[in-house]
């Protein structure tokens, strides 16, 4: 009883410490949903609280591009990922959108992003 009860409390306790994923983000102009654009998210939800913006490296076999020196051995072709942060207020969870390519890869709830 006590083994259940103690496996029951880190299922509770995981899921109340790491960010939740949802596959929409309710806002005052509509949802925004996974596959949606920048564009319509910024219109449905207006400015988020932060933006963060990073390069992705994207590898598949043989694309290393050579480049001249000084520069660099060789170039690792990326896509730009955008975290936007939404502080929903008291009461509700922070929600993060993460964009690959201009697209909304994933919403989730939870701890600000890493």
């Amino acid at each position: 009883m006590k083994h259940a009860l103690h496996t029951v409390g880190m299922f509770v306790l995981f899921f109340l410490v790491s960010p939740v994923k949802a596959e929409s983000l309710r806002c005052s102009q509509g949802s925004a949903y996974e596959g949606d654009s920048r564009v319509s998210v910024l219109y449905k939800c207006g400015q988020p609280a932060l933006k963060d913006t990073f390069c992705d490296p994207v590898y598949f076999p043989g694309t290393l591009q050579p480049v001249p020196s000084p520069f660099a051995q060789s170039v690792v072709p990326c896509l730009p990922v955008e975290l936007w942060v939404y502080d929903r207020g008291q009461g509700n969870l922070i929600a993060t959108v993460r964009f690959r390519g201009g697209v909304v890869q994933s919403i989730s709830y939870g701890r600000q992003p890493q």
